[in-house]
């Protein structure tokens, strides 16, 4: 077909840009034009990935707006809220529903999609017009700069849908209870500014592309294309000790790169989860930076320091990773085929941590439970039973089967077909 322009957007964190940058780069590499647009400190991420940034409005202070306490009601209501897994029976009852889809609304989406951006998003797309739209699930300036420009739209996962099934649970239980949908509200007033009426789509997509491997994925009736997950983890250059193969067992030790600039995953100390593993005949390989290097005035021998490594280049040498479960982080230990320890904290970790134990390719240790012996009995446990390897093997295999991005280029064309309006 005749080139398409196709707009990527996230808002500024890395961790939710990342996932693109593949299918960003197959429907580049098959002929369409491709624009990446976000907040200004998304911008050296993006042209690093050799993609063409366009940055538009303010930078979101999300992670002051989560610090954020109005009263004690809020903060209570906000902490319930952090883990969604729905397989807890809390997760789908009113209480809960109202409160995330308040506090979701209040102190995420409106902060990520702050005014500025959302402007400069809809003024870029209007001069630029494009074809096709794909956004990350908390990014819906995205649908509605493609709602202003008659242009198809699609959410990209970047994990398991569980804000999807949060918006679904409230909706129906809504029905009877008839409260305020401050999400709506929220939503309505801002695409009004555009001669828009706020619709569901705004939050759901047209259709979504879901990188999530079958076993994990979260099916909720929505037109899905399945995608499989190709780790990009930015910028990187493989250093000279990850030539040669490790000489005895390598485990992979990691709380996140969101962990830097706020997100606190753990509750035991640094220093005494490696003192725990010291005497583990493995090679320990961590990534902290100077302020987190500052916490462990002692390492033992066989703890390997780095600020970065890339993960898709460290993992294929790994036998195990113990890390917070972080999408990316787990997606490409899954995508390695590396036995996971999990210590889930917030949000959807919870949900991934718990559905990879029950497919037999890792374990879980809760976030308040990480003692130094709970992680080394963990790792011991990762190394020495072949049945969380083979799981692990298994889980790589399905993601193998899905269509990689080049093979879901065809699709996404024909659904950009059926959706664009060509009357805007």
């Amino acid at each position: 077909m005749n080139a398409v322009r196709v707009i990527f957007t996230s808002f500024a964190l890395d961790a939710h840009f990342l996932g693109q940058v593949p299918l960003a780069w197959a429907l580049r590499s098959a002929g369409h034009e491709v624009r990446v647009v976000s907040q200004p400190a998304l911008t050296e991420t993006i042209t690093a990935a050799g993609l063409t940034a366009v940055p538009v409005g303010d930078d979101h202070n999300l992670l002051d707006a989560l610090a954020t306490e109005e009263d004690a009601d809020n903060a209570t209501a906000w902490d319930a809220t952090y883990d969604l897994d729905p397989a807890r029976p809390e997760v789908h009852s009113w209480e809960f529903l109202q409160a995330s889809n308040a506090q979701l609304t209040t102190r995420f989406f409106a902060q990520v999609n702050n005014d500025p951006m959302v402007e400069g998003l809809v003024r870029f797309a209007r001069a630029w017009c494009p074809d096709l739209v794909i956004w990350e699930p908390f990014t819906v300036a995205g649908a509605l700069a493609a709602e202003a420009t008659g242009a198809a739209h699609a959410r990209l996962l970047w994990g398991a849908d569980l804000y999807l099934d949060q918006r679904q649970a409230f909706l129906r239980a809504n029905r009877s209870a008839g409260r305020p949908d401050l999400l709506a509200e929220w939503l309505g007033g801002v695409v009004d500014r555009y001669g828009l009426v706020f619709d569901e789509r705004m939050v759901r997509g047209k259709w979504t592309i879901d990188q999530m491997p079958a076993s994990i994925r979260l099916p909720l009736g929505e037109r899905t294309v399945p995608m499989r997950y190709v780790p990009y983890n930015g910028a990187a250059v493989v250093p000279e000790w990850l030539h040669e193969p490790p000489v005895r067992p390598r485990v992979c030790l990691t709380v996140g790169i969101t962990s830097r600039s706020g997100a606190d995953h753990l509750t035991a100390s640094l220093s005494n989860l490696f003192d725990a593993v010291g005497d583990l005949d493995v090679e320990i390989v961590t990534t902290l930076d100077a302020a987190q290097r500052e916490q462990v005035p002692h390492l033992p021998d066989n703890v390997r320091v780095v600020e970065f490594v890339p993960l898709h280049a460290l993992l294929p040498t790994c036998s195990a990773i113990a890390h917070h479960g972080g999408a990316g982080t787990w997606s490409t230990a899954a995508a390695a085929g590396v036995p996971q320890l999990i210590f889930p904290s917030v949000w959807d970790n919870s949900y991934r941590a718990r559905r990879t134990a029950e497919v037999g390719a890792g374990l879980v240790v809760r976030r308040t439970e990480l003692t130094p012996n709970a992680l080394r009995d963990g790792l011991r446990q990762l190394l020495d039973e072949p049945g969380l390897s083979d799981g692990a093997e298994r889980l790589r295999r399905e993601i193998l089967a899905d269509p990689a991005p080049s093979d879901v280029v065809p699709l996404l064309e024909k659904l950009t077909l059926e959706h664009h309006d060509l009357d805007g």
